[in-house]
């Protein structure tokens, strides 16, 4: 399995930037998927995930009301709507694959890993 993330970038404090990760399986709408982040000295961070079906998310306190995660099962692809951005919103986004099919925020949950995308938010 690869995934590729992509839509990373440099935005202004109140903005918006859509994360795309793409998953070279053929069996992608058995997956679950998670986003998580990282920035440099400290553990990787749970952000959001989507069950198999994407009728099923779970997101971490602190982009709840702010970011969307959505599956395109048609297009082996995840989504990562991000609005309102703040600065502490800047990491290495990184998606994830769980073959349970369900939306964990354990990072230990997942199999693979995309190569992460950087987005910075300046105030």
């Amino acid at each position: 399995v690869q995934l590729q993330a992509s839509g990373g970038g440099l935005v202004q404090a109140g903005g918006s930037l859509k994360l795309s990760c793409a998953a070279s399986v053929r069996t992608f709408r058995e997956y679950g998927m998670g986003w998580f982040r990282q920035t440099p000295g400290k553990e990787r961070e749970f952000v959001a995930a989507i069950n198999w079906s994407g009728g099923s998310t779970n997101y971490a306190d602190s982009v709840k009301e702010r970011f969307t995660i959505s599956k395109g099962n048609a297009k082996n692809t995840v989504y990562l709507q991000m609005n309102s951005l703040k600065p502490e919103d800047t990491a290495v986004y990184y998606c994830a694959t769980d073959r349970s099919g369900f939306h964990s925020d354990a990072p230990g949950q997942y199999e693979y890993w995309g190569q992460g995308t950087l987005v910075t938010v300046s105030s």
